[in-house]
Formats: structure tokens, sequence, C-alpha cells
């Protein structure tokens, strides 16, 4: 039920048009159902009065055939305006939840994603909406049609024969009874698809990202064998739902069957006991209306297993946008002019699943300007306290603040405007150079573009290629070098000009050496008047920093200068000789 409400808040918008649209559902349904009336008076009038004269009846016959025809054509051009009517309504309304739902996932926390597989996703966004869509669009609408014209039909029997309709209505609760048994099976039939089909779309999109590694180690036969196994539950599950939807019909076709034979018996013996209740117009009329009835009966019934095959999509949707993200936003968030770029680190303790602490009772400042390095062995935290900062994750004790303000108090939006990312594992979208550098930021110019294409080096390689700024890339920067990925990600965040802190995540670590020289370059002019973080595998990169943090085990375990750190003769010494070996 509060799925339905939820629903109905994205049809109210549209409910001027729904008004339009009942009104032409009503209108079909008086002229559709009035057509058997037509035939009981052609039966009675025209062809059972022998009494009349041939002439009479011939002309009210060609006047009753004429009024069927024009009242059945009205009927179906105004069934045709609200088939498109409701088609536009559907698709509006379908339109409003594909955007909701992937405005959702753009909110959700970071670890969200880590927890969840990005075929999951993609059945939420696609699959899971293309179901909802046919329902919408045909479904919600079309069953108030349905409804309306049973309900007339009704109306119309209970008006030319009580005792018939009263046999006809001694049918329906045991075929009601029958069809809410296969809905309930089908809707949990459908649950089982969705999930089976979001396991495998999880899996399809996990190997076709590690296509490389499956090639590389010869595990194609165990890829599908495991393929084989989940795509095996998926056809079982389908064939568990076609069987219970392949009931719906026979089962109201039985009850039709079985209303026609108790209608013909009780008019039969109505009409050769000559009941004063029965004419044999009236009787033709009836088995007419019986026909009629089971259409939006038969109909109702498709669409209630269409709804139960839909609601297990709708539960999904909206159990994503019913999904509050773990990181709120403050009521009334500190927005400051400008920051002087002061981060402190205050007794921080971070776990990703709260049992294994990664980062344990941190503490650090970095003043304005500055540049701090943090080294460390692979799992030390080094990547995480640069997530942290950015708030992709809330730290579970501690805080962290940036000019004094607690970084829970900033707006998120604003707070990441003012960072600046470089990662290790550049990532381009498919599109052109200059798209993917100002990634369609409406207040970048194309002369801001090349300028921060310039000032990473980034500029020269650029001017080579064929379509300069408008080189089409197709996905994850397919075709150019990984030192061109970098220089490409760091124009991007160049461009963005975050404000005072510029945070890099190991920009350097697997550039070659003419490369890194022309970030390094570039670096020097990028960090200057910005706190900068730097977390690198090289001396190269970090030699030269304000300040650098030493990590081990999600521990803080030395600072200081390079110099200062290499007299201690401690880790960080033993660090840097492998960095040396390594070189």
């Amino acid at each position: 039920m509060k799925i339905t409400r939820q629903l109905l808040t994205y049809i109210r918008p549209y409910r001027l048009w729904l008004a339009g649209a009942f009104l032409l559902i009503l209108s079909t349904s008086l002229a559709i159902n009035y057509l058997p009336l037509i035939i009981q008076r052609i039966t009675d009038d025209c062809l059972m009065q022998p009494d009349q004269p041939v002439d009479q009846r011939i002309e009210l016959l060609g006047k009753l055939s004429l009024l069927y025809v024009v009242i059945a054509g009205i009927g179906h051009l105004v069934r045709y305006l609200q088939g498109l009517l409701t088609a536009y309504i559907g698709q509006r309304i379908i339109y409003d939840l594909r955007l909701a739902v992937f405005r959702k996932v753009l909110t959700m926390h970071q670890a969200y994603f880590d927890r969840t597989p990005v075929g999951t996703l993609m059945t939420r966004v696609t699959s899971d909406i293309e179901r909802l869509q046919n329902f919408v669009t045909d479904g919600v609408v079309g069953t108030l049609a349905d409804l309306f014209m049973l309900l007339g039909i009704m109306g119309y029997m209970l008006y030319i024969s009580p005792p018939l309709a009263g046999t006809l209505f001694l049918t329906l609760p045991v075929l009601y009874a029958l069809l809410v048994y296969i809905n309930r099976n089908l809707r949990n039939a459908n649950r089982e698809i969705r999930d089976k089909q979001a396991a495998q779309n999880a899996y399809l999109q996990e190997s076709l990202t590690g296509m490389n590694t499956i090639q590389l180690f010869n595990r194609e036969a165990s890829a599908i064998q495991d393929f084989d196994e989940k795509h095996t539950q998926l056809r079982t599950a389908y064939f568990k739902e076609v069987r219970w939807f392949s009931l719906s019909f026979p089962t109201v076709e039985g009850g039709q069957a079985l209303a026609s034979l108790l209608i013909l018996g009780m008019g039969g013996i109505l009409l050769l006991n000559g009941s004063e209740f029965i004419t044999l117009g009236i009787f033709v009329a009836f088995l007419a209306y019986v026909r009629d009835f089971f259409r939006p009966l038969s109909s109702l019934s498709e669409k209630a297993s269409s709804f139960q095959v839909a609601l297990a999509s709708v539960e999904r949707v909206f159990s994503l946008l019913n999904r509050q993200p773990d990181i709120q936003n403050n009521e009334h968030p500190i927005i400051p002019p400008q920051l002087s770029g002061t981060i402190e680190f205050k007794n921080v303790w971070f776990a990703y699943d709260d049992d294994n602490w990664v980062i344990k009772d941190l503490s650090f400042k970095v003043e304005p300007g500055q540049a701090l390095a943090i080294v460390g062995a692979t799992g030390a935290g080094k990547s995480t306290i640069i997530n942290l900062i950015g708030r992709f994750y809330d730290i579970q004790q501690g805080t962290i603040t940036i000019d004094g303000i607690n970084i829970r108090d900033f707006d998120q939006t604003d707070l990441r405007q003012r960072l600046g990312y470089v990662f290790q594992d550049p990532f381009l979208f498919a599109g052109t150079i200059s798209d993917n550098i100002g990634l369609h930021n409406p207040d970048l110019t194309t002369q801001q573009i090349e300028k921060a294409a310039q000032t990473v080096n980034a500029h020269t390689f650029i001017d080579q290629l064929k379509n300069n700024y408008n080189t089409p890339l197709n996905e994850r920067g397919e075709g150019l070098s990984l030192g061109q990925k970098q220089l490409l990600v760091m124009a991007r965040t160049f461009a963005q000009n975050p404000e005072l802190l510029f945070v890099l995540d190991e920009a350097t670590a697997s550039i070659d050496t003419a490369t890194e020289l022309l970030i390094q370059d570039a670096l020097g002019k990028l960090m200057q008047n910005r706190t900068s973080i730097i977390i690198a595998h090289r001396l190269s990169t970090i030699r030269h920093a304000d300040r650098i943090l030493v990590m081990r085990g999600g521990e803080l375990i030395d600072s200081g200068t390079h110099d200062e750190l290499i007299a201690h003769h401690g880790y960080y010494h033993q660090l840097c000789q492998l960095m040396q070996h390594q070189a």
C-alpha cells in the first residue's frame, strides 16, 4: 500500500491529463456498452414482430443499423484518442521515475557503491524501469478503463435482466479467488527473477571489466561455467513465472465457458416457459454482454498479472529511492566565502565495516599553502585519508576540520567543489578531449580548457591529434597512453580550479620518467598557494614536501621533513631505501 501511494506521487502531476483520459474512458464505456441494446431492439422490434408491416420493420432496421455503426465508430475513435493520451502520460511518468532513480544514485554514499555491484544498479535503472513502463503506460489508466467498462456492462445486465445477471454473478467469487491465488504466486516468481537477473548482470559486468585477467590466466572455461550456472537459475525462475502467468488465461476462459453455460440454461428455461422477464432480444443481448463482460475481465486479469510482475520491480526501485544516504548534509551548512586551507585531524578513527580499523587515533595538522606528503606500505590508510577529507566516508570517532570548521558542517557539494583530485588510475569518459577536461561545465570557456591543458603540459600531445580538442575518446580513453590520460585528468582538475586545496593520490606512481618530469613541472604550478596532500611511492614526488607523515597499519608512527626522517633511521628510512632499490 505504501508503494502504491509512492507511485501515485509520480502520477499526481499529470492529474489533469488523467482527468481528460477518464472522460474519454467514460465516453467509450457508455458508447460501446450501449451496442447490445441496439441488437436487442433489432431482434425484438424488427425480427420478432410479424404483425408489423415489413416496410416499417426494414426502415427501423436501417435506422438501428446506422445508429449501431455510428456509435461503434465514435467509440473506437475515442478509444484511439484515449490510447494516445494514456501512452503520453505513461511515458512522462516513466521519464520522471528514471530521472529520480539516477539522481538518487548520484547522492549515495561511497560505501554503498562498494557494497552494491554495478550490474545491480544497472538493473534498477534499465530493466526494472522498463517493467514499470509497460504497466504505467497501459496498466494504470487501462485498468480504470476496464473497470469502467466492466461496471457499465454489469449495470446494463441488471437493467435488462436481473435474473440472468444474478446467475452470472454467482461465478465471480470463485473466479476472483483463483485469480488472487495465481497472482500471488506470480509476484513471488517475478521477485525471484529480478534477484537472479541482478546477480547475472553483476557477474556479466564484472567479467567484461576483468576480461584481460580472465584471458591472461586462462579462466574462460571457469567463467563460462559460472555464467551458465547463474543463467540456468534465471531460466528456471522465468519458467516458474511463465507457468503461473499461463494459468490466468485458461482460468478466465473457463469462467466464461461456465457463465455462458449457466446463462444458456437459465435463459432457455425462462424463454421456454414464456417468462415475462425475458424476450429473445434480451436473451441475445445478454449473451453479447457475457462475451463483452469477460473481455475487460480477462484484460484485468492480465493487468493484475502484469501488476504482480511490475510490483517486484516497483519494490526494488522504491527501495533505492527510499534509501537515505549514510552521509547527510547539515540542515544549516556553513558555506565560507573563501578557505585559507588549514586541515586538521583530531583523534580520528575510521573503519569501512565498523570492525577493522583502517585509521587509528590519527592526529595531524596542515597549514595553509603547505605540501603534506603521506607515505607507507599498501594498506597503511593513505588513500583513506584523502577520501575522508572529501567526506566520501564518515569517520566513527574524532573530528576533521578545514579552517576550524568541522567538515560535517559543510555543504557536501560546496566542499567537494573546493577540492581537486588526481588519482593513480585516471578515468576518462566517452566523449571529446574537451568534454573530458571541462566535464560539460558551462562556466568553462574553450580558452580556459586550452589554458588548463597548456599548464599541465598536455597541450603538446593534444595539438598533434587529428581533431585536437575535438578528438573523440572511447570508453576509458582507449588509444591514449597512461601518461597522456594522467595529463588529461590533471588538466581537468586544474580547469575546475579547486579553491585552495589540491589533493593528489599517487598521481605519478605508474608514469614513465619523461612524462613524470612534465607532471612534476605542472605540479609546481598547481600546488602554488594551495594546501596540497601528496601520496606517492617515488622519492622525487615527496622529497620536497614541507612535511611528511609516515603511516603503518593505520597509525601515524612518525612525521617531519625528508631530512629529519632520514636522520631518524627508522621506518621511513627503510621505505626510502626500498623506493631507491625499485627505481
